[in-house]
């Protein structure tokens, strides 16, 4: 998964690629309780680009897109936001996994 460096590459992924941000951080344990099943996840789903966001250095993207609870996730195809799973619960494989299939629907 690639890792977010800056702002303008969250904006330019956002406007440019079918991408989903994974917004977590160090502590979180519910974001280590899913991290080991995201290489699954991300194979799964080829169409997508996958971009870790950590929560403590790019806090001004959380607050502008809402992001209170991690892990979180957002989805972008063209340019728009098309789906977002943003919660401070514990995510599961299968509920990230139908988060993204909704996405084609």
């Amino acid at each position: 998964m690639k890792q977010l460096e800056s702002i303008e590459q969250y904006n330019e992924l956002a406007q440019n690629e079918n991408v989903i941000m994974m917004f977590s951080a160090d502590w979180c344990g519910d974001c280590r309780y899913i991290e080991p099943e995201l290489p699954e996840i991300e194979a799964a789903f080829p169409e997508y680009t996958f971009v870790h966001v950590d929560r403590d250095k790019f806090i001004d993207i959380c607050v502008e897109h809402e992001i209170m609870g991690i892990p979180s996730f957002l989805a972008y195809k063209d340019g728009k936001e098309v789906g977002r799973f943003v919660s401070k619960d514990r995510k599961t494989k299968e509920e990230i996994t139908n988060f993204i299939e909704t996405l084609s629907a």
